[in-house]
């Protein structure tokens, strides 16, 4: 700036002399050279005493004379006399062009002088970011589940681009097209004056030549940075997530004041997304210095990135290890999915005292650590295929699926509480049912009938018969009956259990799963008016959780720990945040949802059914005495009429003072007490086990392979509960 006000003056200066030089020639130019004043007055009387109209325009000619003929007097004036009220106009003119230069000139250096000596500092110097390390994920015990690996990354000045040869020899050394190099280092993304990556997990060899040969690759430097490694494989994959790039949006927006820089890391599901902002650190700062072009000349000072707080979660390792393993070895024994029972599953563990989710298991799954620095073209494609189930989808929060005959727990507790089942109430089970003389027949899962039965031997055979009529006790007391209940008596008892409600659980994604009532079903069908009617249909159905019911397995876990104490907690699964001193900064805290309010006799009476579904059932019993426990639950068989049955089962132990829940789903799996009885029962006892102090092992698990072979279904129904 100051440069061009100097030059402004000089012109100026320049300007103002040549003016003046012009104005001095034509004043030359224009002046009568000496003695010729006298002799054109002479010829100019001559001709005017001649003029042959001298009498008619005497005065004329006198006043013509005046004008035209100069007197001697005014010849004799000097040239520049005529110029010195040019010389002056132009000397106030040009002392006010340098006055408003001088001003300016002084403003600028006085006055503002440190604005601008801070826009020079600006235009001298750019601070670019370097990314920090985020912290790591421990499980309850401290069994690191997510940590951080070096990795050797090479790094480019951005002006390396304009140096071919340098391009070709990273190109020879780092094995990559140099077209590829290239397009890395004109990366600007992270900022213009950043430095560019060009490599990440560098072979050590290739950076030891990098580093020895330092004059060959002059603005390429070697940085160790840190990358996510997951030292168990897939183990708890779907509750942990998986980091990446941020998204447009991300860089676009700030979140609780962090900006998101181009090279940042990322959580983008799970725990990684949802405490993203407590596992990231804080960016290191290079303050550089630039020239003209924006091309780094030096690095004038650096801080350092520090590392992101440390997350603890409540999820117990070794029993998820139980879950993880089990799920793949029932569906997938041989790697592939299909080659055992069912095609996909879940596993769901709580500690019903505080609402710590211990175990959160979904198969199939996925490794997380292919996502480190960005998932390949072809793993996301075996991630996305039909054949390969979803196994991205964490099935304990956003799979939703029948309820089957879990649901009598809760439904057994609703006809209890509207007095259309007491203690002593019986019904007779002949293994068909058509109470409402349609014509349309129901069947009780066994076929031959169960013969009479009161309510608790309903629950633990799961008869259907007995809970058909109950449903049609609200359907004939409802609006098309008595009219002494509303159409939803039997929706809002169930609604006490928090279904058709998210959990709340500290993770993205979660579904509500569905209670139908007859306002969704006049919306789902309000195209087809004759299937848009509620019937009393609908009340068998969903009285044994078959029908339009959807809940997710983290719902149902909720839902049986409420039954087992009375009271529903919000799951969560931070225990704790950590600073880098190892200070606990965040502790979670125990959350009441609600306590259900209902009649503690019923509850009790219900209570004792589920703990005879475990001891009067010879394959539940033994499977949950191998486990040694004392335990209270219900199976459950949804029926397809496209696809094999899913199987259910829901526990909790023990079954005097409750410390745990689980529940299990396994997709197409068969009947519930068969299959996913046993998982439960040994989630349970790995549970039960390491609240006594037992250590259990903790293996890697692996990734499903996105494979699966066809399952077959022969129309049939495979229920036994």
């Amino acid at each position: 700036m100051l440069t061009a006000i100097i030059a402004a003056v000089i012109a100026a200066l320049v300007v103002i002399a040549v003016v003046i030089a012009v104005l001095v020639v034509r004043a030359n130019n224009a002046a009568p050279k000496a003695g010729s004043g006298k002799k054109v007055a002479q010829l100019d009387t001559v001709g005017v005493g001649s003029s042959p109209f001298e009498k008619q325009s005497g005065a004329k000619s006198a006043l013509a004379g005046e004008v035209h003929v100069p007197t001697d007097a005014a010849a004799a004036k000097k040239p520049s006399d005529s110029l010195s009220s040019r010389f002056v106009g132009l000397g106030v003119f040009s002392a006010g062009i340098f006055a408003a230069l001088a001003t300016r000139l002084w403003g600028m250096q006085v006055m503002s002088s440190a604005q601008y000596a801070s826009d020079a500092e600006e235009n001298l110097y750019a601070t670019v970011s370097t990314p920090a390390p985020r912290g790591c994920v421990y499980d309850a015990t401290g069994v690191a589940l997510v940590t951080n690996r070096a990795s050797q990354t090479v790094l480019a000045d951005p002006d390396v681009i304009d140096d071919n040869d340098v391009v070709r020899r990273l190109s020879a050394v780092l094995g990559l097209p140099a077209n590829i190099v290239r397009k890395r280092i004109s990366d600007t993304t992270a900022g213009a004056q950043s430095q560019r990556v060009v490599a990440d997990d560098v072979r050590l060899r290739d950076v030891a030549f990098i580093s020895e040969h330092a004059d060959a690759f002059p603005g390429v430097s070697v940085e160790s940075r840190t990358v996510r490694e997951y030292p168990f494989g897939a183990l708890c994959a779907h509750a942990l997530g998986y980091t990446g790039a941020p998204t447009e949006d991300l860089l676009e927006t700030s979140v609780d004041g962090r900006t998101i820089k181009a090279t940042d890391t990322v959580g983008l599901s799970g725990i990684e997304a949802y405490y993203d902002n407590v596992l990231s650190g804080d960016h290191g700062q290079r303050k550089v210095m630039v020239d003209a072009e924006g091309n780094v000349e030096d690095v004038v000072s650096e801080t350092q990135p520090s590392k992101g707080s440390d997350v603890h979660l409540t999820i117990n390792a070794a029993a998820q290890y139980v879950a993880d393993s089990l799920l793949a070895s029932t569906i997938a024994p041989a790697g592939d999915i299909g080659t055992g029972s069912g095609v996909a599953g879940s596993v769901v563990a709580m500690d019903v005292r505080d609402g710590s989710v211990m175990v959160m298991a979904s198969y199939p799954t996925f490794d997380p650590a292919n996502f480190t620095g960005g998932i390949s073209q072809d793993i996301w494609d075996l991630y996305t295929t039909e054949e390969s189930h979803s196994p991205l989808t964490n099935r304990s929060v956003a799979g939703q699926y029948a309820a089957a005959s879990t649901y009598k727990a809760f439904t057994s507790m609703a006809g209890l509480h509207h007095g259309f089942a007491t203690k002593t109430s019986t019904w007779a089970c002949g293994g068909s049912w058509d109470g409402f003389g349609s014509g349309d027949v129901q069947k009780c899962w066994l076929l031959t009938g169960h013969g009479t039965l009161d309510l608790r031997g309903g629950i633990v055979h799961s008869c259907d018969v007995v809970f058909y009529e109950i449903a049609k006790a609200f359907y004939d007391h409802g609006p098309n009956g008595t009219g002494e209940l509303s159409e939803t008596a039997l929706q809002d008892y169930l609604a006490k259990y928090n279904f058709g409600k998210t959990t709340g659980v500290d993770l993205d994604g979660e579904l509500a799963g569905r209670i139908p009532t007859p306002e969704w079903k006049a919306e789902q069908w309000r195209n087809v008016p004759s299937e848009a009617v509620w019937r009393g249909g609908d009340y068998t159905n969903m009285i044994i959780g078959q029908g339009d019911v959807l809940v997710t397995p983290l719902q149902m876990a909720c839902a049986y720990g409420g039954i087992a104490t009375g009271k529903i907690m919000r799951p969560h699964l931070l225990k704790e945040v950590r600073n880098a001193q190892d200070d606990a900064v965040v502790k979670a805290s125990a959350e009441v949802v609600s306590e259900p309010d209902v009649n503690e006799d019923h509850l009790a009476y219900v209570r004792d059914a589920l703990r005879g579904v475990i001891t009067d059932n010879a394959g539940s019993a033994r499977v949950f005495n191998e486990q040694g426990l004392e335990a209270a639950g219900k199976s459950g068989t949804a029926e397809h009429t496209d696809r094999p049955d899913d199987a259910w089962f829901a526990a909790y132990a023990p079954y005097d003072d409750p410390h745990f829940v689980a529940t299990c789903i396994i997709e197409q799996g068969g009947g519930g007490s068969d299959t996913a009885g046993p998982i439960v029962a040994a989630v349970l006892g790995a549970l039960m086990r390491a609240e006594a102090g037992e250590a259990g092992e903790v293996k890697r698990v692996a990734g499903s392979t996105g494979k699966s072979v066809a399952v077959a279904f022969t129309g049939g129904t495979g229920r036994t509960d």
